[in-house]
């Protein structure tokens, strides 16, 4: 049995491919909304707009940069096979925009007060990924 059987019978984890421009381009100092607007796809250029946006106290506006991000990567998830449910490891570092997003998405939905959404896509989270919810949050 290899070391990353699940002994349990759920899903394997997903890895999303690498997409190293949007990092790459953050990293040499472009803005989160020029990653975005060159990268659309990029769930972290995403999640990063929400991050800012939340940080100057755009809270609509860090949910909805949010949301795009995380649909970004639900759609990026279900083209790597993932089914709906099953571990998206934080340690697979691609896979951590997506993480990120979905994590902004709960922190928005929650202090915008939609407390059902809150509340789902934080469990989202830590089903994904218990250290992605331990290290955000």
């Amino acid at each position: 049995m290899g070391i990353h059987e699940n002994l349990l019978g759920g899903p394997a984890p997903t890895h999303l491919p690498d997409e190293a421009e949007p990092r790459e381009l953050l990293a040499a100092g472009a803005s989160a909304a020029e990653v975005a607007a060159k990268f659309p796809t990029s769930s972290l250029a995403w999640a990063l707009l929400a991050d800012e946006a939340y940080e100057r106290g755009s809270v609509v506006e860090s949910y909805a940069y949010a949301r795009t991000g995380y649909h970004r990567g639900l759609d990026a998830l279900r083209r790597s096979g993932w089914k709906g449910h099953g571990p998206v490891p934080w340690e697979h570092e691609p896979n951590r925009g997506f993480l990120r997003a979905l994590h902004a998405l709960a922190r928005a939905a929650g202090a915008i007060g939609e407390q059902a959404e809150y509340e789902r896509c934080s469990t989202f989270l830590r089903d994904s990924s218990e250290t992605a919810a331990a290290t955000l949050g």
